[in-house]
């Protein structure tokens, strides 16, 4: 009987692959098929939503790392690495809303100090080289190689990701640097010269005073920055209508790591990054680069063109709505321009 039974069910399927075999071109099939397997998990045993905890080496020691798997892609996969320094993966949520329907694997990832992974509250362990590392451990983890990587760094984050590609280019597929220019002092003097003119004198003067006192813990300060600076150039959506994924990310910043690293603001840099500058060596990456930029952002849109020509597949997406975080407040633009170069590249390198 149980025979007759598994007889029965494969008969049935087959007459159901022939159905949709009569009722579907090809493309459509495949779409299917493909959009199934993107909802399978790829895990076995005890399931847990996609989320993997990496060990990592490093000179103080071994940390846990925070990572979860979106979907199941085996060409399209894109580690996202948060800016800040020291904000969370939780800004990037937005992407459930787009990648899903493209059938784009995606990977959170809180770096170490950041959100859900370890903090060892040690300096030290704030500094470029050791980020990078970090990125590589976690890649080797995930086996992510150069027939599926994309890396994706928004902010400090696209410094990351230059660093790391500079290091790892055969490493990936495709690399996107998000709201990033290639050099800190020039990020520094667009800051100056072209964001600092745009603020209030009487509220560019109370800021300039407090930064010389270093009393960066003085609420006022950051008011001062929240509503003459950040809601112009951060995100320009109405503060009280900020998404919420941003204020639980920016809410959950390591003050520690960000100071040491980026300084006390968004208004210029003056940490351990300050001359940071890698304009020089941009042509040594070969793989496909996509750079993204905003009209608004506290990053000099002009830079970021530049950049995308001194790649050898460079390519550029100029966000005119956009600020810092032109995901949010210049959304279709720049997801309809995120996806057109992750399945691009995809489509050009399975030729």
């Amino acid at each position: 009987m149980n025979l007759v039974k598994r007889l029965s069910g494969v008969i049935l399927l087959s007459f159901a692959v022939l159905f949709l075999g009569c009722s579907e071109d090809a493309t459509t099939t495949q779409n299917r098929v493909e959009s199934i397997n993107y909802l399978t998990p790829v895990d076995t045993g005890v399931l847990t939503g996609g989320v993997k905890v990496i060990p990592i080496k490093t000179p103080k020691g071994t940390f846990k790392i925070w990572t979860k798997q979106i979907g199941n892609s085996p060409r399209m996969k894109v580690l996202l690495l948060n800016g800040g320094p020291g904000c969370t993966h939780e800004y990037f949520e937005c992407l459930e809303s787009f990648f899903p329907k493209e059938r784009i694997e995606f990977i959170y990832y809180d770096q170490l100090g950041c959100g859900n992974s370890d903090n060892p509250k040690d300096t030290s362990l704030w500094d470029l080289p050791r980020f990078v590392d970090e990125v590589e451990q976690v890649r080797t983890a995930l086996h992510l190689d150069s027939t599926n990587f994309y890396l994706l760094g928004h902010s400090w984050g696209g410094i990351l990701a230059m660093e790391y590609a500079l290091k790892y280019k055969h490493s990936l597929k495709g690399l996107i640097i998000s709201n990033m220019m290639s050099s800190c002092p020039d990020y520094g003097k667009y800051s100056r010269d072209v964001l600092a003119k745009q603020i209030d004198p009487n509220a560019l003067a109370s800021i300039r005073a407090i930064e010389a006192k270093g009393d960066f813990e003085d609420p006022h300060y950051m008011d001062l920055l929240m509503n003459n600076f950040y809601v112009k150039h951060i995100c320009r959506i109405p503060l009280d209508h900020w998404p919420e994924p941003v204020t639980r990310s920016f809410g959950k910043l390591n003050q520690s790591l960000y100071v040491t690293m980026q300084g006390p603001s968004e208004f210029g840099i003056s940490g351990k990054l300050a001359n940071w500058d890698r304009k020089a060596d941009l042509k040594s990456i070969k793989i496909p680069v996509l750079v993204i930029g905003a009209q608004y952002d506290t990053m000099d849109p002009d830079h970021m063109k530049w950049m995308s020509t001194q790649f050898s597949n460079g390519s550029f997406l100029y966000c005119h709505n956009g600020s810092h975080m032109a995901m949010y407040d210049d959304q279709q633009t720049y997801m309809k321009g995120l996806v057109r170069f992750v399945k691009g590249v995809n489509e050009w390198q399975n030729k």
